[in-house]
């Protein structure tokens, strides 16, 4: 695939200037696939490909899809580029200006592609890029499609260690699009053979919260609570600090001023991300990886020593991993107590959100298989087995427990949202254990989200 830009009012990003081009070329776009690709370009992406909704690799999403546009037959999967410069800047404001223009000319792409094609009399429609999104459905799934495996389903890159994904020029120096088309994709998805990745474990040594390990392991959990901090959960439990503090000597003892501030930036000009160091330092693409490759310590000492050594909060779950990282690794940095945010509303995003918040620092030896039965209104059982630091969830019941928890599922929720007391509802009989307690406190230290 040819990944080089084509569009010259990629980088402006201007729509009628977009528009205006596809007047003049309109008419000359061949069928199929092909012409999906130019008219991306044209638009003004600055690379795209199409895949077929009926492609393996979005097995998981096209139900999802099609509930939204069930006119949809491919998806145009497509990249704008970012300005390097002010990602890898330690200042957050500079990386954040990049983030919001760059994700606006992406929604701006998608919507003169989609405007284009209704033009040609073809049906077509695009999720934001990044927000909105539904929020009625948080805490579950509130992003409408997944942009990222379209990508790699379409040829644009593939995901590195940092769970971000690497375009083979760009690098990860890219925001992602897509637009659902009632046009045929006639050609199969075509994935790189090679990962782009250098697998150099820069992300690792950037993240202030460990969350990018370098066995592969990622610890959403720290990357959520700290880089999203003025986005949802980490909002909601701003609100809550807010209306526990009861006056504003009290608000000010738990949130400095400075913070404040920027939360009130976030509302105004759009929420910041906290880091996202690992797209900063990352060395990979045809158009990044030449300064890494000539100079190895002087990229360091440019793009990973100022990130690694600002002096920062960072928000953490207490007893999390990422608490005890930051106080080892970074200790010129500053840890803050939060709470996430992330409240489980039923025992299905319960069990949906363990995978997501386990530490396997803090289970550490825990070997231990646990039965959850829920009853009540939602009635659902599940084993969940954590061993050598790894955890399991099974639907239904399998194998020897050492632990039974038997609970109405309202109550346990009740519980887990601090709304209720766990001591008060085992002596009412809403929740009942088999086997030994301290299994159940040792279970709550590798969630303390």
């Amino acid at each position: 695939m040819n990944h080089r830009a084509r569009n010259p009012f990629a980088a402006k990003g201007v729509y009628t200037q977009m528009r205006a081009l596809l007047r003049s070329s309109q008419a000359s776009l061949p069928p199929g696939a092909a012409g999906l690709r130019e008219l991306a370009l044209a638009m003004g992406a600055d690379d795209a490909g199409v895949v077929s909704l009926g492609e393996p690799a979005l097995d998981e999403q096209r139900a999802g899809i099609l509930r939204l546009f069930p006119f949809a037959k491919s998806l145009v999967s497509f990249v704008v580029r970012m300005n390097r410069a002010n990602i890898r800047s330690p200042a957050r404001s500079v990386a954040n200006l990049e983030f919001h223009h760059a994700g606006d000319e992406c929604d701006e792409v998608a919507r003169a592609i989609v405007r284009a094609l209704e033009d040609k009399g073809r049906q077509a429609g695009f999720p934001s890029m990044g927000f909105p999104m539904e929020a009625d459905n948080w805490p579950g799934k509130i992003w409408v499609i997944s942009h990222k495996p379209i990508a790699v389903a379409a040829g644009l890159g593939h995901m590195g260690l940092h769970r971000n994904v690497i375009h083979p020029k760009f690098g990860n120096f890219i925001l992602l699009g897509t637009v659902a088309v009632d046009v045929e994709s006639e050609a199969p998805a075509r994935p790189l053979e090679t990962n782009p990745c250098l697998s150099c474990k820069l992300c690792v040594a950037a993240c202030p919260t460990g969350a990018i390990a370098p066995d592969g392991h990622f610890d959403f959990s720290a990357c959520y609570t700290h880089n999203y901090r003025e986005f949802m959960g980490g909002f909601a439990d701003w609100t809550e600090t807010v209306a526990g503090a009861g006056n504003a000597k009290n608000y000010r003892a738990r949130v400095r001023d400075s913070e404040t501030v920027s939360m009130w930036q976030s509302l105004a000009f759009g929420p910041n991300y906290k880091a996202a160091y690992c797209l900063a330092v990352c060395p990979a693409g045809e158009d990044v990886i030449g300064a890494y490759r000539d100079d190895k310590k002087g990229f360091l000492e440019t793009f990973l020593d100022p990130l690694q050594g600002k002096r920062e909060t960072v928000y953490v779950i207490p007893g999390s991993d990422a608490e005890s990282y930051v106080a080892r690794r970074f200790p010129h940095k500053a840890a803050k107590r939060v709470g996430s945010g992330l409240r489980p509303t039923n025992v299905d995003n319960f069990l949906g959100f363990l995978p997501a918040l386990f530490q396997r620092g803090q289970a550490g030896k825990l070997n231990a298989s646990y039965h959850f039965i829920f009853t009540g209104e939602s009635r659902r059982r599940a084993t969940v087995v954590i061993a050598d630091r790894k955890l399991r969830i099974i639907d239904g019941l399998a194998g020897a427990p050492d632990l039974t928890v038997t609970a109405d599922a309202a109550t346990w929720i009740a519980c887990l949202r601090k709304e209720a007391s766990l001591p008060l509802a085992m002596l009412r009989f809403k929740i009942r254990l088999r086997g030994d307690p301290r299994l159940l406190l040792a279970f709550g230290r590798c969630f303390p989200a």
